[in-house]
């Protein structure tokens, strides 16, 4: 559930266990709305930013680098935006 203690985001039901910074406690946190900050898919399982919510995708920097640092942080959007322009 949303705020108890995880250590990978299997364990959340919201699929997200984040943490605050490197030395803080990993809890459970719902998923990211259209246009808030996101990670793409961690390979760590635990996110510093949500992944986004059914149906949008994490516009972010997919390099290898942004994912082993874990900056590759980008903006919830909803891809059938794009396709309406």
């Amino acid at each position: 559930d949303i705020g108890e203690l995880c250590l990978q985001s299997a364990q959340c039901k919201s699929g997200c266990c984040h943490r605050v910074s490197g030395l803080s406690l990993a809890r459970c946190a719902p998923k990211a709305a259209e246009s808030q900050a996101c990670s793409p898919k961690s390979i760590y399982g635990v996110y510093y930013k949500c992944p986004c919510e059914g149906g949008l995708t994490c516009d972010a920097d997919k390099t290898i680098v942004g994912s082993i640092t874990n900056s590759n942080f980008g903006t919830c959007k909803d891809p059938q935006d794009s396709r309406r322009r």
